[in-house]
């Protein structure tokens, strides 16, 4: 397929995104593609948990009922889906898909297609045996040593079965743990007709699919840059990549919706999760970062040119959660006069305590919301004037029996501790797994895609 320009809409930019925000972008203005980001490193572990639990789970839950909701606009305006709401379920989502279009009534009219091979948790032993350390990539450690720990293992695979899915018809196309880059980028490749090592182009696409993945965050929401005169946040319209076929794109928004797009606001959002900037690394190519050039392009638009790329690297990334104890976190707080002080004795009597009952823990963290839970150290000393000030005390330790004893050591403090407490937020603490990530490589040739396309029957 060549085009001259394609319109890439992102409608989430994490699971628990505005639910009307896909709908909008359907509907308030031409769109092309609508791209739809769920996962985080911690959500896959908690999809897996819920599909332990019942292995009809697993996915996005709420992203089917969106689609049966925008089903009719989509087929009617040739809008094709890219998710990767499938989480570590893609089938079952596919299967709640054809539901939903039949539901929607447009069935012979849509395409569903699952994009598999990303969940390798079952592999895993035998990965290890053939050679594939999968050793952390912060410390070393050969994931050997916590593999009966492991609750979710998923790589970061690309475009390539996105961009053969779209050869196919696909009208939705969901997927496991892509890199979220590539739901934006991946269209663009079909678009266009993009060559695999066009490498600058590719860049191109990969900076527009991390300024796309965060849905309103390139668009006014969180950002620093004049924030209290953002128009309308309430209705704020999320980001539109306007991609050409010689890469340079421009981001905009809805005619008519709230937020702003600016080249200040772009540049905020291309510095978020950034590592090394001359090497943002994706399972097609490399962007170098620091070529990239920023222009205002009009009113809420801005234009993105001069991206060098490099070759894509021999391994993919490999997300892994796996258990890592227990903890627990308790508050109180204490009112004027002296509630820094009030909660500090407090801190100091709890500690004590613990110790006196030989509770030892692998970490004791404090914090004083309303003082130095932001800033920690930097925060400097406390105002004397507070009117009030959270004390929250966190444990962890590889015993859960521990940790469920300092949960009852919380509220005795209310009547055995300092005066004015004014509030034992949620009740007794709630002693919850650690769910500690592992991030890892391995040798892209271990990681084969799956790709089905099904043409949903009446």
């Amino acid at each position: 397929m060549s085009r001259t320009t394609l319109r890439i809409a992102c409608g989430q930019g994490f699971w628990g995104d505005r639910l009307d925000a896909p709908v909008e972008q359907v509907r308030r203005g031409p769109i092309d593609v609508l791209m739809l980001d769920y996962l985080a490193e911690v959500t896959m572990s908690i999809l897996q948990k819920q599909k332990s639990r019942d292995p009809s789970q697993g996915y996005a839950r709420d992203f089917v009922p969106l689609l049966q909701e925008i089903f009719p606009d989509v087929v009617a305006k040739g809008i094709r889906v890219i998710s990767n709401a499938g989480g570590v379920n893609v089938a079952g989502c596919r299967d709640g898909l054809i539901e939903a279009a039949r539901a929607a009534g447009v069935s012979g009219r849509a395409r569903i297609g699952t994009v598999t091979g990303d969940d390798i948790l079952e592999r895993l032993p035998d990965l290890i045996a053939a050679g594939h350390e999968l050793a952390n990539m912060d410390d070393g450690r050969p994931l050997s040593e916590v593999l009966d720990l492991v609750e979710s293992a998923n790589a970061y695979i690309g475009a390539v079965p996105i961009v053969a899915a779209l050869e196919r018809r696909a009208t939705v196309i969901v997927t496991g743990r892509s890199t979220d880059t590539a739901l934006t980028y991946a269209p663009m490749i079909h678009a266009f007709g993009w060559a695999w090592d066009d490498w600058d182009r590719i860049a191109h696409g990969i900076v527009a699919g991390h300024v796309n993945e965060c849905g309103a965050q390139a668009s006014g929401g969180n950002c620093l840059v004049d924030w209290e005169s953002i128009p309308d946040l309430a209705d704020v319209g999320y980001p539109i990549v306007e991609a050409t076929a010689d890469g340079p794109f421009v981001l905009t928004k809805h005619s008519g919706t709230g937020g702003r797009i600016s080249p200040a606001i772009v540049k905020e959002q291309i510095l978020y999760e950034m590592g090394n900037p001359a090497e943002y690394i994706t399972p097609d190519g490399i962007a170098d970062f620091t070529s990239i050039r920023l222009e205002a392009d009009g009113e809420n638009r801005v234009r993105v040119h001069g991206v060098r790329g490099r070759p894509r690297t021999d391994m993919l990334k490999v997300s892994i959660a796996y258990r890592a104890g227990f903890k627990a976190v308790g508050t109180l707080v204490y009112a004027w006069p002296d509630a820094v002080a009030k909660a500090q004795r407090a801190d100091a009597v709890l500690r004590e305590r613990l110790e006196r009952l030989g509770l030892a823990f692998g970490e004791i963290r404090t914090e004083y919301v309303g003082w130095n839970a932001t800033h920690g150290p930097l925060a400097g000393p406390p105002p004397a004037d507070l009117p009030e000030v959270e004390l929250r005390v966190a444990v962890k330790s590889e015993d859960r029996a521990r940790v469920e004893r300092f949960t009852r050591e919380i509220a005795p403090l209310i009547l055995s501790g300092p005066p004015s407490v004014t509030g034992f937020a949620g009740g007794r603490p709630r002693v919850q797994d650690i769910v500690a990530y592992w991030p890892a490589l391995i040798d892209r040739a271990a990681i084969e895609p799956g790709l089905e396309v099904d043409v949903v029957e009446a």
